[in-house]
């Protein structure tokens, strides 16, 4: 059963961090469930046509967005399914588009995201013509310092998920470990958008997704 309070809270809290994103340069936008977002983003946010390079994202992966990108519609740089992960992702910092998700977000329109190749953040940095980050509220935190400490308390569930083998995975807890199975190498904080007008876009849901 939905719980309306936690609901409302997240609309609150949503619609601030969505304003706070539109003031330092992104196109923001906040929908109330994944179908909502999915349709904005296929019908406003990502023409037909273009190359779409991907990050691992649960979120995405809820939204079953990959079956699309797949058709014959966009030009996919398949991180899922290829000879070469390394060179797809690479291809992908080419993409007319990126989309992806994120750790952890503030009220005040930062965004924070920990990665293990970097080829997640190199693209959200730098490369694609348009970046787009589909989030769910359960992400927004108050202040920086939190969503740093987010992005590292995730890293045992994204280390499961991508069968990583670190200490974290059998604790649970992030020992920040010095190994080549490490998931936590390079950390991408995202201050301002306005450099690049209209590059960078953020679709806030009022669900809890991802990790």
């Amino acid at each position: 059963m939905e719980n309306q309070y936690r609901k409302w809270f997240g609309e609150k809290r949503g619609r601030l961090a969505a304003q706070a994103f539109r003031e330092k340069g992104w196109t923001a936008h906040y929908t109330e469930t994944l179908e909502d977002a999915k349709k904005l983003l296929l019908e406003t946010c990502l023409p037909k046509g273009v190359s779409v390079g991907l990050g691992g994202s649960e979120t995405l992966g809820a939204m079953e967005i990959l079956p699309v990108l797949r058709g014959s519609e966009y030009h996919l740089y398949d991180r899922y399914n290829c000879a070469d992960h390394f060179e797809v992702c690479r291809e992908s910092l080419m993409a007319d588009y990126f989309l992806t998700s994120a750790n952890a977000m503030t009220i005040s329109g930062e965004m924070v995201n920990l990665d293990c190749s970097g080829s997640r953040v190199a693209a959200m940095a730098y490369g694609p013509r348009h970046v787009i980050v589909v989030v769910g509220v359960n992400k927004i935190v108050d202040t920086l310092e939190e969503a740093i400490a987010r992005a590292r308390s995730i890293a045992p569930m994204n280390c499961k998920r991508n069968g990583h083998k670190t200490p974290c995975t059998e604790t649970g807890i992030c020992t920040d470990c010095n190994i080549p199975g490490r998931m936590c190498n390079q950390l991408l904080i995202t201050f301002n958008a306005q450099k690049f007008a209209g590059k960078y876009t953020i679709i806030i849901i009022n669900e809890e997704l991802g990790f």
